[in-house]
């Protein structure tokens, strides 16, 4: 697993109107290529009079699955711009379909492209993308006499207490970023002066706001 990747915040619809004929970018997280598939051929269903259902997706810890489709379009002009605009946006785990009904008005092959960038950039802006960071659960076994200044110490240090067990002893559970784990053990042994014990359970990803560049 990855320390960090970026994907989309949630799936959701953008349309947009360039020369009569709309552009609807439809996309989605997709963690596997056949979550992908299912994803267009939903969206085909969805919008059967179209003239047109282009896509990509890029999946994978290394974006090592990436696929793109002018379903029909001048060859180039809408698959593999979809596909730059996720790869620009570094995003991973996420399938656009950008549907397009014809207005009756040529874009030409320079109009398409931009066309369909802009109609995924558009929907990545508007529905957002988060950092997804891997932590470590751990569990934080400590006296009684020792919980305040604990508590105090993960406060200070912006560090979410998922639970707490007040038994024989208190037993803390919260999520440590895992490039952090090291550091975050030696400084709260030393806080706690050695009085503690650290038990590791899970791995999981924890999803903040990412601010896209303009």
């Amino acid at each position: 697993m990855i320390n960090s990747y970026l994907t989309i915040k949630e799936s959701g619809h953008t349309k947009i109107n360039l020369k009569k004929s709309d552009f609807i970018c439809s996309i989605a997280r997709t963690k596997t290529e056949n979550e992908a598939q299912t994803f267009i051929t939903t969206m085909k269903a969805q919008y059967p009079k179209a003239n047109h259902n282009c896509f990509a997706y890029v999946i994978g810890e290394r974006s090592q699955i990436q696929r793109e489709s002018d379903n029909g379009e001048p060859s180039g002009t809408a698959g593999i711009p979809i596909l730059e605009v996720l790869k620009k946006n570094e995003l991973r785990d996420v399938t656009a379909v950008v549907t397009r009904f014809f207005g009756g008005i040529k874009l030409g092959t320079g109009g398409l492209i931009r066309a369909y960038t802009q109609a995924v950039s558009t929907a990545i802006n508007n529905i957002g993308v988060v950092k997804c960071i891997l932590q470590k659960i751990i569990y934080i076994t400590i006296s009684y006499a020792q919980h305040n200044r604990l508590k105090n110490f993960l406060e200070k240090n912006n560090i979410t207490i998922i639970n707490t067990e007040f038994t024989e002893s208190v037993t803390v559970q919260i999520g440590v970023n895992i490039q952090e784990l090291i550091a975050f053990k030696e400084s709260t042994t030393n806080l706690l002066s050695a009085q503690v014990k650290f038990t590791e359970g899970p791995e999981r990803y924890i999803e903040i706001t990412h601010q896209l560049h303009t």
